[in-house]
């Protein structure tokens, strides 16, 4: 099964599992993605090993950072005929408020889409979708 045959078949079960697995490191965050009803959603499950600031505790900037891009590349992968995870351009982040040592949910959504560049928005929230702890702009490069 070649890598669009894979993408089609994700979007198809739902079941994201072994795409993510091109990315080691969102392994290593416990990122996963579900689709329902045509909307990816992406969860990073809690672990010790995210926090950043201890004292508080709150997770750790860089892995809310990943968290948005790799919801913005697999979004762009679901809605794209493409067979490549989409490379990053830029990727600007917004921290709104400090993340707590819980479950954080994303959602993207593409802003726009020109021929080789796509920009997309993600907002990753905790307990309540209202109350986002983080969002970012990403502008990516997707090739077929």
């Amino acid at each position: 099964m070649n890598a669009l045959e894979r993408i089609r078949a994700a979007r198809t079960s739902g079941d994201w599992t072994a795409l993510l697995e091109w990315v080691p490191y969102l392994k290593f965050l416990g990122v996963t993605l579900e689709s329902e009803g045509g909307v990816l959603t992406g969860r990073m499950r809690f672990s010790e090993h995210l926090v950043g600031n201890p004292t508080l505790p709150a997770l750790h900037g860089g892995a809310l950072g990943a968290l948005l891009e790799a919801a913005c590349q697999f979004e762009v992968l679901y809605r794209a005929e493409s067979a490549v995870l989409p490379k990053t351009i830029t990727l600007t982040i917004d921290y709104l408020r400090s993340a707590k040592p819980v479950d954080v949910k994303v959602r993207a959504r593409i802003v726009k889409q020109g021929r080789r560049v796509v920009t997309a928005h993600a907002v990753a929230w905790q307990e309540d979708e209202a109350k986002p702890v983080a969002s970012a702009t990403v502008h990516l490069l997707v090739m077929a």
